[in-house]
């Protein structure tokens, strides 16, 4: 008899009213609820017996693989891979006192885990020097069943971590990188590669415990040419370089992929690696100046272009473009710059200089409507159709948040400009039969597959006369 087997006579004796066919079932809905590929039959047994309160003491194997784990295991030893890690954390028990813990997630060639490393095992300097892709012996630690009910190894005071360097049929971070193209609703603890595009900033949130905390933001481009969001929870602009260029190559350790509302959205944590391409020093660059929007602090959001029709949205906390005006080309030194997103502040410089015919004007670089392709970013020109209207918009936090929408059209179609909360503000003052000309408008795919406009931070209406 199997060792499967014995674990099912053992719990259908222990359990006389559960019927084989009733255990099956619940075997599939363990695997189900935990996800494909993260359970084996035999795991999913030991966490129906303790569903029971019932121990199974079948001895586990002293070397084993990540999908034979179960909650309740002890002194278990196993090769793994590292994929991310976060930095140790300090925290209090109920009595006050201090203890230190760090997670990490593991992956061999079937499955990924979560681990946990307590107190003096957070601090290892051993620990503090592992590498996504390292192999790595864990030694008698014991599983415990997470919140959403997957084991999770726990390494204390008795356990230990090692690296090995041998040779391993547990694939490379290399092997395992997936293109952002190939993303699928549902999927954990992988690893993706594709290209900034566009601009990369970050945020700051309020938990589920009522602390503050702040995320990066940024949208990934795949092979096939498509965008996705990108939010970083936990992260800040200390884990990326000040220097990113345009499509820079990206890859992120350790992400979950959901559904969001524009489709699928790449989710990280504090435990998720970056590695961008990037330097620490930024670089001057050249642009001119397409149109500047002051806003309520006093800081300017300019929105500006290179010689090679890049546009870049800046941010001016400095004050530095007071002396400037829309059309001036200007030379930079900018704190930071993210894909097209550009920092000035009070390290940066700010000069004008001659007119460069190479930098095109706004003139030339308006778009007509049926040129506009999903997530480019374009400046328009054209004729309001439709009344701006505004409503309330109820996401599925249940947060309102206000959505002002014009229909405009030039001489080669027609399109829906729309503004999400501040910038529902720039759309509200606009009137029927106007012509305006719309400057930094982000394109996205809308219902039925149409294009729609999006007024951005970095946007300016001007009416014509």
């Amino acid at each position: 008899m199997s060792e499967f087997e014995s674990l099912v006579s053992k719990l259908l004796e222990l359990k006389p009213e559960l019927s084989r066919t009733d255990l099956e079932e619940q075997i599939k809905q363990k695997k189900e609820k935990i996800g494909a590929g993260y359970l084996t039959d035999q795991g999913a047994i030991f966490l129906i017996a303790s569903d029971y309160g019932i121990t199974l003491s079948e001895p586990m194997k002293n070397e084993i693989g990540l999908k034979d784990l179960y909650a309740g295991a002890k002194e278990i030893s196993l090769e793994t891979r590292v994929l991310n890690f976060s930095p140790a954390k300090q925290f209090s028990r109920k009595d006050g006192s201090p203890f230190y813990l760090r997670t990490m997630t593991v992956y061999d060639a079937d499955s990924t885990v979560s681990v946990k490393l307590w107190d003096e095992k957070a601090k290892l300097s051993s620990v503090e020097n592992l590498k996504p892709g390292d192999l790595i012996k864990i030694i008698k630690a014991y599983v415990k069943s997470d919140l959403d009910g997957s084991p999770t190894i726990n390494i204390g005071s008795g356990s230990n971590i090692e690296t090995v360097d041998t040779e391993s049929k547990i694939p490379t971070i290399d092997t395992i990188t997936k293109d952002v193209s190939e993303l699928q609703e549902g999927q954990k603890d992988i690893v993706i590669s594709g290209m900034v595009d566009g601009i990369i900033s970050e945020m700051e949130f309020t938990n589920s415990r009522g602390l503050p905390g702040k995320a990066l933001r940024m949208r990934l481009k795949g092979k096939d040419g498509v965008s996705v969001r990108a939010v970083l929870w936990g992260k800040d602009e200390s884990s990326i370089p000040n220097m990113i260029s345009q499509s820079a190559k990206v890859r992120l350790l350790g992400i979950r992929v959901k559904s969001g509302n524009q489709g699928l959205e790449i989710h990280g944590n504090d435990a998720t690696i970056i590695e961008i391409e990037g330097g620490k020093e930024a670089e001057p660059i050249i642009t001119r100046i397409l149109s500047i929007s002051p806003t309520e602090n006093g800081k300017n959001l300019i929105l500006a272009v290179d010689s090679k029709k890049n546009l870049y949205n800046i941010s001016d906390f400095s004050n530095s473009t007071s002396i400037c005006t829309e059309g001036d080309i200007i030379e930079c030194m900018p704190s930071k710059i993210y894909g097209n997103s550009i920092t000035l502040d009070d390290n940066s410089f700010v000069r004008k200089l001659d007119n460069d015919e190479s930098i095109p004007l706004l003139s030339q670089l308006r778009t007509k409507i049926n040129d506009v392709k999903v997530d480019g970013n374009y400046c328009i020109e054209a004729i309001i159709l439709k009344v701006p209207e505004r409503r309330e918009v109820q996401t599925k936090s249940g947060e309102s948040i206000s959505l002002s929408e014009m229909f405009v059209e030039d001489d080669t179609g027609q399109i829906w400009v729309k503004g999400w909360r501040n910038q529902a503000r720039l759309i509200d003052k606009c009137e029927l039969g106007e012509i305006v000309s719309i400057t930094g408008l982000n394109a996205r795919a809308g219902l039925e597959g149409r294009i729609e406009l999006f007024v951005t931070a970095f946007s300016k209406i001007t009416k014509k006369n």
